[in-house]
């Protein structure tokens, strides 16, 4: 047995640092023959070993939610307590600034930022009316609710939000998400008044989620709408609003209420063989080259920012002139916006249905818009914030998006975010804080008051080549193939998205997007992944052999690592089964070799990167560890994390295994072979 062990230790001194020294290879033979002879460091290890079993009892899981919440507002209450020790004007100004931003960049506010703000709300005004009519008439709304929607929201945001440059008011997507869910309830047609109240009340509860999401630090909740899961759905509902457009740019005036591409083609191929307006056409179409011409021009030349961005509202006015000089609308079949209803925002407090049997479904619309919007307004802020260079606080943001579209319900709004396009022609146009919003939403007001009439005559299908000539900016091809280059299933979270809102609706790509997303977190968490592990040459680091093939193994023992965060019933299975298929490879033909002569003495399975595990994982590790005991081989577990080492005492696992728990791979190699690695 001793000869044995002699030639094993003499094929390990070719791997292991300090075994040329006879003194080690008679130190490792006492080890491995029972000799009480220990190593000058082998009482550390029984210290550090014992810190690692006798830890205290892990947290459970109440009060780690206890002591998330208590962490949430702690930093508050600290803030406030500092408070208590400033002057009375200052704590009041103090706080002020705390719940509304304003205050803190109006301090040091100068003319020269006032004349890049105007500058910056003017030129985001021309765009934003325009688009505002064309958005609101996407919602199956009357075309002022859109502009009221650029009046209210906007004011709200720049005294409670924290970003410089994002444009607040209707979007395409939102607009889209409201009229593809709530139509199935009531139709806006047949119905106009009671579709607007569960419009409101959807806006209500859109503003109130997402409140609660930033008084509550919840924001976590919008990241399960992944980056990869955001681009597929837009590329996809930019499709969908583009053919939907096709009702105003052809004329049509019936049309299917059903937003998949199969419906919405065979709607379109069915009414040009019937009825379509060629004038309106050729209106429509001349006039959205005009302003993708624009656009093209704005980015080959920066300095002319200003051209795309006033380009809708020039398309506006000459189309309507041209309308009404040639009575267009009389002779030529065009449809036109008619009436729209000036003066300030109406109150519509009073027409929040929450007596509706339809308030369940216009709940769960009212989330699905509140994380949509909080998506987009929270990533186009972001991106500017980086440019910029400041920080973005995301719950302040959530928080002042909840009030301004919960203010906004009671002010004949719906619900609005940040504009992506809106946000890039401000910050083009040189905006240095929110006072651009501002500006925008005094000059938008100015516009219901005054120039509502001039409107009577504007062609439906310049709205909609507005809408088209917007759609672009949401389908981003190039980050789609970069989402390919790195991971292939963020790929296919897109790809179930995209299709999903493209042939199935807006509910389908939503909920394909979060189940991908859920589902891959669920594979990448529970994965039975386990590698096996060799010392780098020269050092004491263990490593991926797969990964680094130049990497030496340790003769006698089986070293590998648990790569799932989780050992639960999903997996544990099949780690039992590796590790023995492993060590059955590595004997050879285990039945024709006695117990003297098996190659493989130890299996040390590293636990680092295992965060918790179950009763199946223990049972699982319980029958590994039988399964070995009866191969003549022994368990050494390592660095089992908290919770891990906490239920491994209390299924008595360890006192199984003899105790052999390190905290690291060289200590386990040190005791079992009584030599420092």
């Amino acid at each position: 047995m001793k000869e044995r062990d002699s030639e094993r230790f003499e094929s390990l001194s070719q791997v292991l640092p300090n075994t040329s020294n006879p003194a080690h290879m008679t130190q490792m033979a006492m080890a491995n023959t029972g000799s009480s002879a220990a190593a000058p460091a082998g009482q550390d290890q029984l210290d550090r070993s014992k810190w690692l079993l006798d830890c205290p009892e892990p947290p459970s899981p109440w009060h780690e939610l206890k002591s998330q919440v208590k962490e949430s507002f702690l930093t508050k209450g600290k803030r406030f307590k500092s408070l208590q020790k400033q002057p009375l004007p200052k704590r009041i100004f103090s706080i002020l600034q705390a719940i509304f931003p304003i205050f803190g960049w109006c301090r040091n506010y100068k003319l020269t930022m006032f004349k890049n703000d105007l500058m910056a709300g003017l030129t985001l005004a021309s765009l934003c009316i325009p688009q505002s009519i064309g958005y609101a008439t996407l919602a199956k709304l009357d075309p002022q609710y859109g502009l009221y929607t650029s009046v209210v929201p906007p004011l709200i945001y720049a005294m409670l939000g924290t970003s410089k440059e994002i444009a607040i008011g209707p979007v395409a997507v939102v607009s889209l998400l409201l009229s593809s869910m709530l139509q199935e309830l009531i139709d806006p047609e047949t119905d106009p008044l009671g579709y607007k109240k569960l419009v409101l009340t959807t806006t209500f509860f859109a503003g109130i989620f997402q409140a609660s999401f930033g008084i509550f630090r919840l924001g976590f909740l919008v990241d399960f709408l992944s980056h990869a899961a955001i681009v597929g759905f837009m590329g996809g509902a930019a499709i969908v609003i583009g053919l939907q457009q096709l009702k105003g740019l052809l004329g049509i005036t019936n049309f299917t209420t059903n937003t998949d591409i199969v419906s919405v083609l065979r709607a379109v191929w069915r009414s040009c063989h019937q009825q379509w307006s060629p004038h309106t056409f050729i209106l429509g179409c001349s006039f959205l080259s005009f302003i993708l011409i624009t656009r093209f021009i704005g980015k080959k030349n920066k300095k002319l920012f200003w051209l795309p961005a006033i380009a809708p509202l020039i398309s506006v006015v000459v189309s309507t002139l041209m309308v009404f000089l040639t009575k267009a609308d009389e002779h030529g079949g065009v449809k036109t916006v008619r009436h729209i209803k000036g003066g300030l925002n109406p109150i519509s407090i009073n027409d929040l249905e929450f007596n509706t049997p339809h308030l369940g479904h216009i709940a769960k619309i009212g989330l699905i818009v509140a994380v949509v919007a909080l998506a987009e307004a929270i990533a186009v802020g972001r991106s500017f914030a980086g440019i910029k260079g400041y920080r973005l606080d995301g719950n302040k943001e959530m928080v002042a998006i909840g009030f301004m579209n919960v203010l906004g319900s009671f002010t004949s709004c719906y619900a609005a975010t940040g504009s992506f396009s809106r946000t890039a022609v401000n910050f083009a146009a040189g905006c240095e804080t929110a006072m651009s919003n501002i500006v925008m939403a005094v000059t938008v007001f100015v516009a219901l008051e005054c120039l509502t009439r001039l409107l009577y005559y504007t062609p439906i299908a310049i709205l909609a080549s507005i809408i088209l000539s917007a759609l672009p900016g949401l389908i981003d091809i190039n980050e789609a193939i970069h989402i390919w280059k790195i991971d292939k299933l963020d790929f296919l979270a897109l790809i179930g998205a995209f299709f999903g809102v493209l042939f199935g609706s807006v509910e389908i790509g939503l909920l394909a997007a979060v189940v991908i997303s859920f589902a891959k977190i669920i594979l990448i968490s529970i994965r039975p992944g386990i590698e096996t592990l060799g010392r780098m040459p020269g050092t004491d680091i263990f490593a991926d052999t797969d990964q680094y093939p130049m990497l030496v193994k340790t003769p006698g023992v089986l070293i590998c690592r648990v790569k799932s965060a989780l050992l639960c019933f999903a997996n544990a299975s099949s780690l039992e089964e590796r590790i023995m298929r492993w060590i059955n490879e590595e004997e050879g033909d285990e039945n024709t070799k006695s117990k003297d002569e098996r190659k493989i003495l130890f299996v040390v399975l590293d636990m680092s990167n295992l965060m918790n595990v179950d009763t199946s994982g223990i049972t699982a590790l319980v029958e590994l560890h039988n399964n070995l005991i009866q191969n003549g081989v022994e368990l050494v577990v390592i660095n089992p994390k908290w919770h891990v080492i906490h239920k491994l005492n209390q299924a008595k696992f360890v006192s199984k295994i003899g105790g052999k728990v390190y905290l690291t791979i060289g200590e386990a190699l040190d005791a079992c072979f009584g030599l420092k690695v």
